[in-house]
C-alpha cells in the first residue's frame, strides 16, 4: 500500500496498515475468541486456506501474532497474540461497541438491550459453548484467577458496569444497581456454597478499585478485572461507554465445571430475581 509522506509519522495511518484489511480484523477477532489453530480459523471465518495463510503471515510479520508449534508430524502451529496483539483487544471491543450502537442499534446509549437486538442474540448464543483456555484475570484475592472455579460444580459469572461510578446526567439506562447486585450475591453466598457453586464478578474497573469495594462491602467471592478487555473480546460481550470507560453491560452466565456455558441471563433488569435464578440454574 502506497502511503503519503505525511502518514509516516501518523499512528492512525500506521495502525491502518496492520488493521486496514477486513480479514485481518476478523482473524484477530477469532484468535481473541480462542480459535488459534488454522483449521478452526478457516471454519469460523469461512476463508480459503490460501488467503488465510497469507493473512496470518502478514499478521506474524507485523508483530501482532506469533506462531507456536503444537505438532511436529505433520508440522502444525497455533497462532497466538503477542503483547502488541493483546494491546489491540480494547480497539476490537470499541469497534464492536460502535457497531452495536450505531450500525446494529439506533444510536441510543444504554447499559441494557432489547430482546430483538444483536447483543441479545450474541449473549444467548453462548449457551452450549466452551470458554477459551487460559483466560485468567486479575482478582481481588491477590492472584490471577480462572473464570471458572476448578473446585465447584458450577460457576456463576456475572458482569456489571462498575461500583462507585458517577454516571452523570441523564443517567444511562440499566447502568445503576451494581452495588445492590454485589450485596445480593454476597448475602446469598452461603446458599451458593452449600450448593457447591462458586461466584465471580467481572467489571472493567481497575483492580485497586475493585479491591477497595470488596473490602468495604465484605465481598466473599473474587471480583475480576477485565480492564484489558480480554473477556469482552473472547466472548464478544456487550459493552457501553460510561464515565470515560468501556464497561460491561450487566449479564449472568452459568458455567459448568468443564467451562461450558449452560445458561445466559441477559438483559438483567430485575436484579434480585436474576441472582436467585442464577442460583437455581447453577444448582440443577
Amino acid at each position: 500500500m502506497r502511503m503519503h509522506n505525511a502518514d509516516e509519522t501518523c499512528g492512525i495511518a500506521q495502525a491502518a496498515m496492520v488493521l486496514g484489511d477486513w480479514w485481518h480484523v476478523l482473524v484477530l477477532r477469532e484468535i481473541a475468541r480462542g480459535h488459534v489453530r488454522f483449521d478452526a480459523l478457516a471454519a469460523e471465518i469461512g476463508l480459503s486456506r490460501r488467503v488465510l495463510s497469507e493473512r496470518l503471515g502478514r499478521l506474524v510479520a507485523s508483530g501482532v501474532l506469533r506462531r507456536s508449534l503444537y505438532q511436529r508430524r505433520p508440522v502444525r502451529y497455533e497462532y497466538l497474540l503477542t503483547d502488541a496483539g493483546a494491546a489491540l483487544l480494547p480497539l476490537l471491543v470499541a469497534m464492536q461497541d460502535w457497531g452495536d450502537r450505531w450500525v446494529l442499534g439506533d444510536g441510543r446509549l444504554t447499559a441494557t438491550a432489547e430482546g430483538d437486538s444483536a447483543e441479545h442474540a450474541r449473549v444467548h448464543a453462548l449457551a452450549g459453548t466452551r470458554l477459551p483456555d487460559g483466560l485468567d484475570l486479575p482478582g481481588t484475592h491477590g492472584v490471577d484467577l480462572p473464570l471458572v472455579s476448578p473446585d465447584a460444580v458450577a460457576t456463576v459469572l456475572f458482569t456489571y458496569p462498575g461500583t462507585g461510578v458517577e454516571w452523570g446526567e441523564p443517567p444511562i439506562p440499566g447502568a445503576v444497581g451494581c452495588t445492590l447486585e454485589n450485596r445480593l450475591f454476597r448475602d446469598a453466598w452461603p446458599d451458593f456454597r452449600k450448593a457447591g457453586v462458586d461466584v465471580r464478578g467481572v467489571s472493567t474497573q481497575l483492580l485497586h478499585e475493585q479491591t477497595e469495594f470488596a473490602k468495604a462491602e465484605a465481598v466473599p467471592y473474587p471480583l475480576l478485572s477485565d480492564a484489558a478487555h480480554q473477556l469482552a473480546a473472547a466472548l464478544r460481550l456487550p459493552t457501553f461507554r460510561g464515565a470515560g470507560r468501556l464497561r460491561h453491560k450487566r449479564l449472568i452466565l452459568v458455567v459448568d465445571a468443564e467451562r461450558t456455558v449452560r445458561h445466559a441471563l441477559f438483559p438483567v433488569v430485575d436484579i434480585p430475581h436474576a441472582v436467585a435464578e442464577s442460583l437455581r440454574l447453577a444448582a440443577i
